[in-house]
């Protein structure tokens, strides 16, 4: 059963003062398609929320971007291929600000049989996973 992020994008209007929010948190879509769609510019960290490089995805151990982090780069990560966190990594925090498209997964294997969902790249927080993330795919514009 797929899963969406209002309770996350919910989560993270309460941390963010009114006139941070102007397009801070774009909506997260399913799947990779979405092609033809315009993408932003990719956007600095909205006032109050976890910093993240241009072009990185991060990823957080507890919620509320706390815990270890770990951060991902397009240089060290094959496109479209599943990469699974380390044995006793999991992430339950992200901001995804790489420029394209990624899919978080439950399983650990990228299955669609667990939970999973697309987040755009052009800069989104997710304080709160709606479950615990053990791989993601950085999908092609």
């Amino acid at each position: 059963m797929r899963t969406t992020v209002l309770a996350a994008t919910l989560a993270a209007t309460a941390l963010v003062p009114a006139t941070a929010l102007a397009g801070a948190v774009p909506a997260a879509h399913h799947g990779p398609a979405d092609q033809g769609r315009s993408r932003s510019a990719p956007q600095a960290s909205p006032a109050g929320l976890a910093p993240c490089g241009a072009g990185q995805l991060c990823l957080w151990a507890k919620p509320d971007f706390t815990g270890a982090r770990q951060t991902h780069e397009l240089s060290t990560v094959d496109i479209e291929s599943c990469v699974p966190l380390p044995a006793a990594g999991h992430a339950q925090a992200l901001v995804n600000r790489t420029g394209r498209p990624v899919t978080t997964y439950q399983s650990a294997e990228c299955e669609e049989t667990g939970e999973f969902e697309t987040y755009p790249g052009g800069g989104t927080w997710v304080p709160r996973s709606p479950y615990t993330v053990r791989a993601f795919k950085i999908w092609e514009n």
